[in-house]
């Protein structure tokens, strides 16, 4: 039997650049009230969220996968023919098929790049990062492009009083690439295909299209159900990265988790105990829930206003429909 050879990677990866974008449209709680029976004090108070940005038909999911990429591969210092694998987590990309990332490569300017997307909603971002660091420890590719992008104004049922409030656009991206010590540590995922009813698209496209329902699929869910998961379960795993990586909440720095809702955050905290110097991203306040984009925009966010800086320790856990979920530990770029 033939040996096959291992592959020649680095020993360790790290984010080496982040970049975001956030469409130019600023949609304050005074339009969604246009149509649901609410007020500004009720939305700020279950979700945290005073204003989203709405992207308009230009800002189209490559679109603004291209703006982020191209401040990461900068912050990254690095050219965009060094990327080797480009990955894309959305659900928001209405085309079946091609892939968005083969688009995504091909504008930025890469080297015949691998490219993909893959679909774990809010936890897209984190399950791209792990994809891409084992592809740069096992040697497959140098860098690699992870992009969290969505455009969930598309999927948002504006009569939805549960959910008309919670959705924004915008693109997060980061750069993975070699390092010499451990910047990314062990992921914690997983999923509960048990609960995949508590966020979910209302229907199929398929009967949209043969007119089994005239209004247009969007995202929907189980609020109660879905806080109460995220605040006891998710807070549990953020425990395990952290377990995981060998590090205390002591340790830790910046804290960020997806920007799903103001109190789930804060809740996370104090089960999670996180001492008072660690600095905790509430990106949600003024981006609302951008699903996959959440965590690099927000990590994007704290480096930009000095609110962290490079080399922190960051926890990130993301957390979403599926139910899945991917926590782990980072230092930032």
């Amino acid at each position: 039997m033939a040996k096959i050879k291992p592959g020649k990677g680095a020993p360790y990866a790290r984010i080496l650049g982040v970049g975001g974008y956030r469409p130019t449209r600023v949609v304050p709680n005074e339009v969604i009230l246009e149509t649901i029976d609410s007020s500004d004090e009720w939305i700020r108070s279950r979700s945290g969220i005073e204003t989203r940005h709405w992207a308009s038909s230009e800002e189209t999911v490559a679109a603004m996968s291209v703006e982020a990429s191209g401040k990461a591969i900068a912050d990254a210092g690095i050219d965009a023919a060094r990327i080797g694998a480009v990955v894309v987590a959305t659900v928001s990309h209405f085309k079946q098929t091609p892939a968005v990332a083969t688009q995504i490569a091909d504008l930025l300017g890469t080297d015949k790049a691998a490219a993909f997307d893959i679909s774990a909603g809010c936890a897209g971002f984190g399950y791209g990062l792990t994809l891409a660091k084992g592809m740069v420890v096992e040697g497959s590719a140098e860098y690699v492009l992870v992009i969290g992008v969505e455009r969930l104004s598309d999927l948002t049922d504006l009569e939805d009083r549960a959910t008309a409030f919670l959705f924004g656009d915008g693109a997060g991206a980061v750069v993975v690439g070699p390092s010499r010590e451990p910047a990314i540590g062990p992921t914690v995922w997983g999923s509960e295909g048990d609960k995949s009813e508590v966020i979910k698209q209302t229907v199929a496209w398929t009967d949209y299209r043969d007119g089994e329902v005239e209004k247009f699929p969007a995202i929907t869910q189980e609020g109660q159900a879905v806080f109460r998961w995220a605040v006891f379960e998710m807070a549990k795993v953020a425990q395990q990265a952290l377990d995981a990586a060998g590090i205390t909440s002591d340790d830790l720095d910046v804290f960020i988790p997806h920007q799903a809702n103001v109190r789930i955050i804060d809740s996370m905290v104090k089960t999670l105990k996180l001492p008072e110097h660690v600095t905790v991203a509430r990106d949600i306040r003024t981006t609302g829930n951008t699903s996959a984009a959440s965590i690099p925009l927000a990590m994007e966010r704290l480096l930009a206003t000095g609110e962290a800086k490079s080399g922190d320790t960051a926890l990130v856990i993301g957390f979403g429909a599926g139910l899945v979920y991917a926590a782990t530990v980072v230092t930032l770029p």
